[in-house]
């Protein structure tokens, strides 16, 4: 991200040492390390709430769609009859006797396929 190198580091190194000192240096770095794990727990935090936003805006913008479309196949291919239609009642076939075999119609006779003798 920094892009920094061996170079650039062994100044920093120096610095460090000619700016903090070599006693207190152990306890600078250890401070610096604290602070730096502290900041990218803070950013691991913004970086969880944002994504959990993002999705949560994709999912309702997918719901939107998904009730839309639900709305249009629902006027496109209505199930349920107006309610002042009478609901329609099933009634037993008339020349339907309980036997395969003395049914007229090859629909009705799945063991025959159709075909005459």
């Amino acid at each position: 991200m920094f892009d920094i190198g061996l170079p650039e580091m062994a100044i920093i190194v120096i610095i460090a040492i000619v700016v903090i000192g070599p006693k207190e240096l152990p306890r600078a770095l250890s401070t610096a390390g604290k602070w730096m794990g502290k900041a990218r727990g803070v950013m691991s935090n913004f970086r969880t709430g944002l994504d959990a936003m993002v999705r949560e805006a994709e999912l309702q913008e997918m719901e939107k769609k998904w009730a839309s479309e639900n709305e249009r196949i629902m006027k496109e291919h209505p199930m349920l009859p107006d309610p002042g239609e009478p609901e329609p009642k099933m009634e037993p076939k008339e020349n339907r006797k309980g036997d395969a075999e003395d049914s007229t119609d090859p629909e009705d006779n799945p063991a025959d396929d159709g075909a005459k003798p």
